[in-house]
């Protein structure tokens, strides 16, 4: 997937966040700092930041201020510093507005595999679980398809779990989907792919949603 629609998936979750306390998982996630207003939202790293910044440019890079994947951030002039025992503890304890988060898998109860592929090696679960569990709204950033082709969002999740029954909306290149009432629904969808071919790659059951649309991704952030 290029790099366009990376940035795309990471506007489009932009969109989805207008207040509260946010943080931003690995991966697609961290690109989302880019695209929110400074003051819009309080951007939470797990390795104990509050009030981080957009991606830094070459020149702005501080080796000792990087997130919980170790990718070099900025920070605000509000920032808080603590240990990973009280970010923890706002993680667990509900502190979180939204979390967006990548994922390897989404179930269309809601079900969320995000840490670990049978057969490969395994680094450990880290905050994923916290957070998803503990965060008042999860939304997962992913590509559509894994590097194979094969779908991600699935009748089933047949990776370990990382929560069940947590995710709230699930953004990739092509759609966007909310639960709502216990129901998958889609949103959004790309004109550059057809209701045909977005059921082919998207085994799940879902419905249209009544405020349904179908959307230019190219003309929304004018990529190329």
């Amino acid at each position: 997937m290029g790099k366009s629609m990376k940035e795309y998936i990471a506007w489009r979750c932009a969109q989805e966040l207008t207040s509260g306390i946010v943080n931003l998982g690995i991966g697609i996630p961290t690109l989302v700092a880019d695209y929110l207003p400074q003051g819009l939202v309080t951007l939470h790293s797990e390795n104990g930041i509050l009030g981080v910044g957009p991606d830094p440019s070459p020149d702005q890079i501080d080796l000792d201020l990087v997130n919980a994947g170790k990718a070099p951030i900025t920070v605000l002039p509000h920032v808080s510093f603590f240990d990973s025992s009280i970010s923890f503890g706002m993680m667990r304890g509900g502190h979180i507005d939204t979390t967006v988060i990548g994922a390897l898998q989404v179930s269309e109860q809601g079900d969320i595999s995000s840490w670990a592929i049978p057969g490969k090696d395994v680094l450990g679960v880290g905050g994923a679980m916290d957070l998803v569990v503990g965060a008042k709204r999860v939304i997962a950033a992913m590509t559509h398809l894994n590097q194979k082709g094969e779908p991600k969002i699935l009748r089933e999740c047949t990776f370990p779990l990382t929560a069940k029954k947590r995710v709230d909306t699930i953004i990739t290149e092509y759609a966007v989907f909310k639960f709502r009432d216990q129901q998958l629904w889609l949103v959004e969808m790309s004109d550059e792919i057809t209701m045909d071919q977005l059921k082919k790659i998207t085994p799940a059951y879902y419905e249209i949603a009544s405020d349904f649309k179908i959307v230019n991704r190219k003309e929304l952030i004018n990529l190329p």
